[in-house]
């Protein structure tokens, strides 16, 4: 992930700076162009080109930099991600026709637009292809059925960092130069026509958003699945890794944000049963125990932020109790500094949202309070 991101910078920094030279250049035509009409037709020309290399961008470096691992933020569902997603393919299914059938329909529900009347057909196929796998109880099918579902939940966790990553809806965006290229979009439209709104970024900001809270839903469908199969542990480390897409989740939409909390509340629930495995397996504790942590430090500021969702509380009370459980379970099971750590995060996001009192861990923080005053006496 730190390696995607500092491949990122240099194409987004260059996209910046000409956006706000661009900008400023606009601002200085128009002021001189007053009511000449040739020079404002020369403004919109130089517009309409810079709009047209915009686009362009993403593909320029793609094209440049063959090697690099970014996915185009013009089209989160390139060619390049499609070559990944193959090579997921052979990797987990080549080896029967109904491990490629069910890669092949969950692939396609991905990318049906949920509108679409034959998302809910691709669906319940790959929905009664999985279940009846599960329903031989052969090892041979309940592996695959395994396999299969690991590498959809990896691949439709990517695609949604990745949709979330290139929303222009998310509050940390840069405001100045969102307004100021939004103002030389409208110049565009208004000279020129309805023929730019798609490169404008309002219609598109819209269908990612739709993206982004399909491609949630979805992931939540496959961690349901998997928790039901028995086979959620690598979701939930998946997810405890997720860290970036956390982050981003404390800016994004309400309805986003309520699909993550569900998720989180499902894999959160899961984690606490995962066994340790056997006594023989050196280091099988310190793992699950690091899976915690960084699944506590993760998501719970998404947790004390969001919890009230967009109109109505994501959870019901009963769940919000019993997660509330959970989430002190897995705290207890930490090392005196990691409970620190993790308590520490959620007072101050705790504390920070006026809007939410959930989830309480109280109890949680006096213990280890308690527990560090004894160390303290002890030493």
């Amino acid at each position: 992930m730190e390696k995607l991101s500092s491949a990122a910078v240099v194409p987004q920094l260059l996209r910046n700076i000409i956006v706000a030279v661009v900008v400023f250049a606009d601002e200085s035509l128009l002021q001189i162009s007053g009511n000449s009409k040739l020079l404002e037709k020369l403004r919109v020309f130089l517009v309409t080109c810079f709009l047209f290399f915009l686009r362009s961008l993403p593909s320029i470096v793609s094209f440049a930099n063959p090697n690099s691992s970014v996915v185009s933020f013009a089209n989160p569902y390139s060619s390049k991600t499609k070559k990944k997603n193959k090579i997921l393919v052979i990797n987990h299914c080549e080896e029967s026709g109904i491990g490629r059938a069910i890669w092949q329909l969950l692939s396609a529900m991905n990318e049906i637009p949920v509108s679409s009347r034959k998302y809910q057909v691709v669906r319940s196929l790959a929905e009664r292809l999985i279940n009846d796998n599960q329903g031989e109880n052969s090892v041979a099918l309940l592996d695959l059925n395994r396999r299969v579902l690991n590498a959809s939940f990896r691949t439709t966790l990517s695609r949604l960092e990745t949709a979330v990553e290139r929303n222009p809806n998310r509050r940390d965006i840069d405001e100045p130069v969102r307004r100021g290229l939004n103002r030389v979009v409208r110049a565009v439209v208004r000279a020129v026509g309805d023929g730019f709104i798609g490169w404008g970024g309002e219609e598109t900001a819209d269908q990612t958003a739709e993206t982004s809270e399909k491609l949630a839903a979805e992931l939540l469908w496959l961690a349901e699945k998997m928790a039901v199969y028995g086979f959620v542990d690598e979701a939930v480390e998946k997810w405890a890794s997720a860290s970036n897409l956390a982050w981003l989740a404390l800016s994004c939409e309400p309805r986003l944000q309520c699909s993550l909390i569900q998720i989180s509340a499902l894999l959160f629930k899961e984690a606490k049963d995962i066994k340790k495995g056997s006594e023989e397996e050196e280091g099988e504790e310190a793992k699950l125990r690091e899976i915690k942590k960084k699944m506590l430090i993760s998501w719970i500021p998404l947790l004390c932020r969001a919890s009230n969702g967009a109109d109505k509380p994501v959870l019901r009370s009963a769940e919000r109790a019993y997660l509330e459980k959970v989430l002190e379970k897995m705290i207890s099971e930490l090392k005196e500094e990691e409970q620190e750590r993790v308590l520490s995060l959620w007072l101050h996001h705790y504390t920070h949202c006026a809007s939410s009192d959930w989830p309480d861990l109280n109890g949680s923080y006096v213990r280890w309070c308690h527990s560090s005053r004894q160390l303290l006496l002890l030493g």
